[in-house]
């Protein structure tokens, strides 16, 4: 049996454990003190329990050795994973409409509004510092499963804190529809922030290219790159979870036995690991040098040159991606 030995999955654990404890809390708050608001809170939270089990299962399966039938791992999962959580704070936010809008009619009065501050304060301290630690832990780990709950958590503290707003008000005035109003404007910015955690995950199940990860690959191949390296072009980098699959083509002097051509390979996969750490795989593709590599060619000591070095192509996230080796006609490049 598969032994799961993962920071994010036991950081994962702690955030279900304390979004079972939050939610109680919250129905506690709302049973006192009768506030639809307070209610619209808690049933937002029953989404934080239940995405916090998706997420918990999700980084299980991500955290799986690649098999026979996943010959590139389990990561995909942390998308599907961040998907429903951001579908279901696309719908909590939704509800809050719903219950804001009848409360907004109603215009029910509130009571021991004080004692649902107190509480309702504390667990949102305790969502923010969760949704803090679980964001930064995330990125530092490259786990979409666990940025996904730690923005679902802060979005879920900013909710909050609109509600806190609203009862001290309340409290002060006894206008008892403000605080459905206060709902309303942050059901707005939960939806916003569900439809942007779906969007992520479309992006990662599609493949799509990041743009950012797509440069900071750009910027470190141009730094560090080796005389022998030609030429790089027909770049991709994909997402698994948190692993990288990167490959690529590189073009090396045609005289290279196979050993001078893995060692190219070698410098490559050291630089970009020592980036980015071992969660990178790669694939890399040698290619033999064309007599028109020698005008892109600033190796000096080449002893088969045919053409005089006109220029050195400086990589583009737009060049370096094409399925085309690059070439230098007089003094334009392509």
């Amino acid at each position: 049996m598969h032994t799961i030995n993962n920071e994010n999955y036991r950081f994962q654990k702690i955030i279900t454990a304390a979004g079972i404890m939050l939610l109680v809390i919250k129905f506690v708050a709302w049973y006192m003190t009768g506030s639809v608001a307070i209610l619209t809170d808690a049933m937002e939270s029953i989404v934080n329990v239940i995405s916090g089990f998706i997420g918990l299962y999700s980084l299980y399966l991500s955290a799986l050795p690649r098999d026979k039938n996943h010959p590139y791992g389990h990561g995909k999962v942390e998308f599907i994973s961040a998907f429903i959580e951001g579908g279901l704070i696309t719908v909590a936010g939704i509800i809050i409409i719903y219950e804001a809008v009848g409360n907004l009619r109603n215009n029910t009065e509130i009571i021991q509004i004080d004692f649902g501050i107190y509480l309702v304060a504390f667990t949102a301290l305790i969502n923010y510092l969760l949704g803090y630690f679980a964001i930064k832990k995330g990125r530092k780990n490259h786990s979409l499963a666990l940025i996904a709950s730690g923005k679902h958590l802060q979005t879920d503290t900013y909710s909050t804190l609109g509600i806190i707003l609203g009862l001290i008000i309340i409290q002060f005035t006894r206008i008892y529809w403000l605080d459905a109003v206060i709902a309303l404007i942050f059901s707005g910015i939960i939806i916003y922030t569900g439809y942007k955690i779906i969007r992520t995950a479309i992006s990662g199940i599609m493949d799509e290219t990041d743009d950012k990860l797509l440069n900071e690959v750009v910027d470190l191949l141009n730094k560090e790159r080796s005389i022998n390296w030609i030429d790089l072009h027909n770049l991709r980098i994909i997402k698994y979870g948190s692993t990288l699959h990167f490959d690529c083509h590189m073009t090396v002097p045609w005289y290279f036995n196979i050993k001078e051509g893995h060692n190219e390979v070698d410098k490559l996969e050291d630089i970009v690991k020592e980036y980015f750490g071992d969660r990178v795989e790669f694939f890399v593709h040698l290619d033999a040098c064309k007599d028109y590599s020698c005008r892109i060619c600033a190796k000096t000591d080449c002893p088969v040159r045919q053409h005089s070095f006109i220029k050195k192509i400086d990589w583009t996230p737009e060049n370096i991606c094409k399925n085309e080796k690059h070439i230098v006609n007089g003094s334009e490049s392509e």
